[in-house]
């Protein structure tokens, strides 16, 4: 994991790690205002020799009481010397409940101690301090004085008094709030980290790279709206759905320029990936560039392509399959431009068969001499072979990805099916991808009345601006790269006369 994906990681989940990091900060203020204050007071003693002497007795002295104390310093929380402050001050208190009020600590190389002790009033805790740092003088000095009587050795003396804190030393309120912001920071981070790593689904390209090598031909957002009007032709020719078309048409004719596949086998993973709606859309928007395109509806267990359209499918590709009528006969017409639709026809018992049949082979080869381009729509490819088994009578395969729908080991058994049966990938199409996020593909427009409308395309990761022109006369929208293919390929061949079928079904 690097820091890319950690970062997409983060705007991805951003909202849940804002959420623990607000709560942390919540629970610092909380720990903050539901804590009484305490205050601490603070008083400092000094250990010396007692008498004078050479220099060198003086060094000798000073590393004793170096020496001594620490011994002192574990002395403060003993009842030789609690127990007279708590005697001086008329506590209710035991020694053992008072050392935990105090605490006496001094530096390795210096002969002073600091005793501190904390208390819920500021001048019950200088009070507190200041008798025990008396007490520590007088025990010292019983305990140090020889046994003969002489004077002790040792002397401590207090050169700082106690005195009463005017602010407490707890709660301490900016660094509850920043744990308790850290601390919902981190675990945000952690139940991001967790989250990816368990959640296997593809959100975006950068998902998609893990699986397979294949390019990306298009992102098609999530638009709420296309579950009613579906068809590229629905939407408004400047809208995000329109040009994420346009866009995959040219990306998918640069993709195929090296093969040159007339007919372009549209499928997915898995249903509900929107396979029948991009194979639509995708040769409205062929036809819409001038080609004369053929779009057959292979999905002989859930046809969906008639639905769109509005289009009778009593007869229609298993009828030409099965010999009852000519294929030239089935072909429906669709819009003003030069696209001519092959419904599903009945349903069959066995859609396998049919499909990898050698008549469905001879089909897809007469059509691919009448019309420019051919695009196939099939059923999923986990859930029944059908696909797999057309894919080997097409020149290439167009694979739907629907984004937060598709796991990676079902787009890696996708990719292995099609491989299996040598199958010519053209490319992966990503769709109902959300509009904002790290894994969105935006539009903005820059236009102005009378001129060239431009149209931006940014992904997560790349930003591939291209020109559509304005609406001609005859509605032809074409852009710089669409235009040179088309000048570059040759005219269309005949259209098959339509006829109305009235033979047997």
């Amino acid at each position: 994991m690097d820091l890319s994906d950690l970062l997409r990681m983060v705007r991805r989940s951003w909202i849940i790690i804002a959420s623990l990091s607000l709560l942390g900060l919540l629970s610092g203020a909380t720990l903050t205002v539901m804590t009484k204050p305490t205050y601490t007071a603070e008083t400092e003693l000094f250990v010396a020799i007692q008498g004078s002497g050479s220099i060198q007795e003086l060094q000798q002295g000073n590393t004793f009481s170096q020496a001594r104390v620490q011994s002192y310093v574990q002395t403060v929380g003993t009842a030789i010397v609690l127990q007279p402050a708590i005697d001086a001050l008329g506590l209710d208190l035991s020694p053992e409940q008072l050392s935990g009020r105090v605490q006496a600590t001094s530096d390795p190389d210096t002969v002073l101690i600091k005793i501190s002790v904390s208390d819920r009033s500021p001048v019950q805790a200088a009070a507190t301090a200041q008798a025990v740092a008396n007490s520590l003088v007088d025990a010292v000095d019983t305990l140090e004085r020889a046994k003969s009587g002489d004077a002790s050795p040792v002397g401590l003396s207090v050169i700082q008094p106690a005195t009463a804190p005017v602010s407490p030393s707890a709660p301490n309120s900016r660094l509850n709030l920043s744990l308790g912001l850290l601390s919902g920071l981190a675990l945000g981070l952690v139940v991001t980290v967790l989250r990816s790593t368990l959640d296997t689904r593809i959100r975006g390209e950068a998902d998609i790279r893990e699986s397979t090598d294949a390019p990306i031909l298009g992102g098609i957002a999530f638009d709420p709206e296309a579950a009613k009007n579906p068809l590229l032709t629905d939407a408004a020719f400047q809208s995000p759905r329109a040009e994420a078309f346009r866009q995959l048409r040219t990306n998918l004719q640069f993709a195929n320029v090296a093969e040159k596949a007339k007919t372009v086998l549209v499928t997915s993973s898995l249903p509900g990936e929107g396979k029948s709606t991009t194979a639509t859309n995708l040769a409205i928007a062929l036809a819409q560039a001038g080609q004369t395109v053929c779009l057959i509806d292979a999905d002989l267990r859930r046809p969906m392509v008639n639905e769109y359209l509005s289009l009778d499918r009593a007869a229609g590709l298993t009828t030409a399959l099965v010999g009852n009528a000519e294929v030239d006969d089935l072909l429906q017409p669709w819009g003003e431009d030069s696209l001519y639709v092959l419904t599903s026809g009945q349903i069959p018992p066995n859609p396998s068969e049919l499909l990898g049949s050698s008549n469905m082979r001879v089909l897809i080869q007469r059509l691919e001499q009448e019309f420019d381009s051919v695009i196939v729509d099939a059923p999923p490819l986990l859930p029944v072979t059908d696909a797999a088994v057309l894919s080997q009578h097409v020149g290439g395969v167009l694979l739907v990805v629907g984004s937060h729908k598709l796991r990676h080991q079902d787009l890696k058994k996708s990719l292995d099916a099609l491989q299996m049966v040598d199958s010519n990938l053209l490319g992966v199409v990503l769709n109902r991808l959300p509009s904002k996020g790290p894994d969105s593909y935006a539009y903005s427009y820059y236009s102005s009345e009378g001129t060239n409308q431009q149209v931006e395309l940014r992904s997560a990761s790349t930003r591939r601006p291209s020109r559509v022109a304005a609406p001609e006369a005859d509605g032809d929208v074409l852009n710089a790269f669409d235009r040179t293919l088309l000048e570059a390929s040759p005219q269309p061949a005949r259209i098959f006369p339509r006829r109305k079928y009235d033979g047997p079904l």
